[in-house]
């Protein structure tokens, strides 16, 4: 009988596919400020390109909701690496060949959403489906989904630095460094054992999905979740410099930076600790704390509390994402990848327009909404104060939601 095959490298090279879309999801948001300056890309063309990732990766997540199971992990793996690492360079080089820098952004982003978008799909379910006690389940989620915070931690830590130290002229060194790491994770995946899919004849199919009550409140719960997870990630560096005023390494290591530390430090934490903590109660309150962030965030005319408020949403949020995954999982343990792909889709749904919807609601400062921007502090006229008050509803939707979610055993 041969022996069970050894998970460990499994699980750790899972943990990197997670740093991996953190990097794809986090380097172009801390060069906004120099597409910005240098390539002349306006502040809604730069809430079109962090709309454009997330929108790429929810066409890649419906793509693959009937394939995943069939194809099975690794090629789909081993493919989403190596497009991450495509599009990290294309990233470098095209906007300076390109037509337009715009549309050259456009493209390297199209390539490395799409990996994202596989791993986004298909790291969760490995992860679920490796031999661990179902009681810890939750708790490995939350695991798995602090190694995205790490990477982006590190991205933008190590960004910032690489910065300060060469110029930002010599900024497209920066993504051909970072695709270094989806190149040696994707060597990983061409070697490490992994779980086989759901069969088609035991899974869940997407229809009996869709007629649960239960399974469209967690498509509610994950749109929300990731609108108001990464409309704060993506949008704190931007407003640190432009609209509190604080320098570029000073905005992106007190907002995107303390951000990840503060929301990795949730899931570890609940990941070693939370087995034993009511879930859905959690998720509810978590909702409510990232809603009560924007507001301060958004009214608060001191910079380092606005600052603070930005980088405390990083903890609310920290479980929204996993949290819901692993609800949603224990309703529907047959699921199968497609199961994960769907909840990825309302997940990635949510990460493309909550960024753009605050992208819009600041340029609507100039019309609409000139009245609610008279009343708040000043944020240099980038309309990001209006626009992150306005947003914190979608936590308050989530918290609802959540509080309302009755899991059955």
């Amino acid at each position: 009988m041969p022996p069970a095959p050894n998970f460990t490298p499994t699980r750790w090279a899972c943990y990197l596919g997670l740093a991996v879309q953190a990097i794809v999801n986090n380097l172009a948001p801390l060069l906004f400020i120099v597409f910005h300056t240098r390539l002349g890309i306006d502040v809604a063309q730069l809430g079109g390109l962090a709309g454009l990732n997330f929108g790429v990766q929810l066409l890649t997540d419906l793509a693959v909701v009937k394939v995943a199971d069939r194809v099975g992990y690794r090629p789909l793996l081993v493919l989403a690496h190596a497009l991450a690492a495509a599009g990290l360079v294309l990233l470098a080089f095209l906007p300076t060949v390109a037509p337009s820098p715009f549309l050259g952004l456009c493209v390297a982003i199209i390539v490395y959403a799409v990996g994202g978008g596989l791993l986004e799909v298909l790291v969760s379910p490995v992860i679920e489906h490796l031999p661990t006690p179902k009681e810890a389940k939750a708790a490995g989620m939350a695991l798995l989904h602090s190694f995205y915070c790490w990477g982006q931690l590190v991205v933008v830590v190590g960004t910032t630095v690489l910065i300060a130290a060469i110029g930002q002229e010599r900024w497209a060194l920066l993504p051909v460094l970072w695709a270094v790491v989806p190149l040696a994770n994707m060597v990983a995946f061409l070697r490490v054992p992994l779980p086989q899919t759901v069969a088609e004849e035991d899974r869940t199919s997407l229809r009996a999905l869709f007629g649960a009550p239960l399974f469209l409140a967690a498509l509610v719960l994950m749109m929300t979740g990731g609108a108001a997870e990464l409309t704060m990630s993506q949008w704190s560096s931007f407003f640190a410099e432009q609209g509190v005023g604080v320098s570029k390494e000073m905005g992106d290591l007190l907002g995107p930076g303390l951000f990840a530390l503060l929301m990795g430090a949730g899931r570890f934490v609940y990941g070693l600790w939370g087995q034993a903590i009511p879930l859905r109660p959690l998720l509810a309150g978590s909702g409510a704390a990232a809603a009560l962030c924007y507001i301060v965030a958004a009214t608060v005319d001191i910079p380092i509390v606005s600052l603070l408020a930005c980088a405390l949403c990083g903890l609310t949020v920290s479980l929204l994402w996993p949290g819901t995954i692993s609800l949603t999982a224990a309703r529907f343990p047959l699921g199968g990848a497609a199961m994960f792909a769907v909840l990825a889709l309302a997940g990635d749904s949510g990460g493309t327009f909550g960024p753009l919807a605050a992208g819009a609601l600041a340029e609507a400062t100039t019309g609409p909404l000139s009245g609610l921007a008279a009343i708040l502090p000043d944020d240099g006229g980038s309309g990001l104060r209006p626009a992150l008050l306005l947003c914190a509803l979608i936590p308050i939707v989530f918290a609802v939601t959540a509080s309302r979610f009755r899991h059955a055993k």
